[in-house]
């Protein structure tokens, strides 16, 4: 069999293949150097098991310069992963700061001691969108009990960002996609919006908080999104501060280049932009916009009206898309 991207043959899936180091880039390193196993169209990377508690970090060190003929100063600096993806990590609703202990619920429990089969000692991180990361023990592991001693902190808590996803309800299995990729993408706050051409009316809120908590454990975001009960749409738009830059998405807008369109209006069209204000950003139903609502949104100012390019995408789809414009515009993609 042939990968597509290396042209390298693998005639048994999952046989290591020792030619194909893994790669060395700086902005993604990978987290532990292992042997490579090229299947199909893809490369994956078996990565050793280390003996001992806390040879793993070094192990990779040590690789990494090997393969890359560097000093150990210049990989810590260069080719480290800057978050610790390794390590499980939990959201708590308790305080955090070095000292405190901290219980977990059933579902916690069951996920730390029968699924990943951790024990008292093991370390965890936590995070409670507040007080930034923190290592944490575990002090005590029973069937239905157990408890986390807050040890160290090892990333503060990022200064709030103010970007509110607005958007028309999908049916169950797309909005959990939505919503967790709404997160991964930094929003701050999540409002589902009742229009004319709605399709699912009945939205779980603690549903989306569970997907929201999820994405924020798997991805090393340190703040939950406000989950927000549905408004219909006169309520929504009346709701947003005055102060608020609303960017909405409209099927019917002119195709062009809405990265640009979106920092002239907000009087930023210099490569070097300050912090910008309050945002908002709309997508519409899959049946689009009333003209009574489209109407009602050119009225208001501090209104930017996009086009997501040429296609017409699905309402999840364009969440994605939709986010990365505003972020690449005005928000810390910058």
């Amino acid at each position: 069999m042939e990968s597509a991207g290396n042209k390298t043959t693998c005639p048994q899936p999952g046989r290591p293949n020792r030619d194909i180091p893994p790669p060395l880039t700086g902005s993604n390193p990978p987290p532990l150097l292992g042997r490579a196993i090229a299947c199909g169209t893809a490369t994956r990377y078996l990565y050793p098991k280390p003996r001992k508690r806390g040879e793993a970090t070094a192990a990779a060190t040590r690789d990494c310069c090997a393969l890359a003929g560097r000093t150990a100063t210049q990989t810590d600096r260069e080719v480290m992963a800057r978050y610790d993806f390794r390590s499980p990590r939990l959201f708590v609703a308790a305080p955090l700061a070095a000292g405190l202990t901290v219980r977990i619920d059933a579902a916690q429990i069951h996920y730390l001691a029968s699924v990943l089969r951790m024990a008292a000692g093991d370390t965890v991180l936590v995070f409670n969108g507040a007080d930034g990361e923190w290592k944490a023990a575990l002090a005590r592991v029973a069937k239905r009990e157990a408890v986390l001693m807050v040890e160290t902190r090892t990333r503060p808590q990022p200064e709030p960002v103010s970007l509110h996803y607005l958007f028309s309800p999908l049916k169950r299995a797309r909005l959990d996609y939505m919503v967790q990729k709404a997160v991964e993408m930094g929003v701050s706050r999540l409002h589902p919006v009742i229009m004319r051409y709605t399709q699912a009316e009945r939205v779980n809120l603690d549903r989306m908080r569970a997907n929201a908590i999820e994405a924020a454990e798997q991805c090393g975001i340190l703040a939950i999104p406000q989950i927000v009960a549905p408004l219909d749409f006169a309520a929504a738009i009346a709701a947003l501060d005055p102060s608020c830059h609303l960017v909405f998405c409209d099927e019917d807008a002119p195709c062009g280049d809405p990265v640009a369109a979106l920092r002239a209006d907000l009087g930023m069209a210099g490569a070097a932009h300050g912090k910008s204000a309050e945002l908002a950003v709309l997508v519409g139903p899959e049946g689009g916009f009333a003209e009574e609502e489209r109407t009602t949104l050119l009225r208001r100012p501090r209104t930017s009206r996009v086009a997501l390019g040429p296609r017409i995408l699905r309402a999840d789809t364009a969440a994605v898309a939709a986010l990365a414009v505003v972020q690449t515009a005005a928000g810390d993609w910058r």
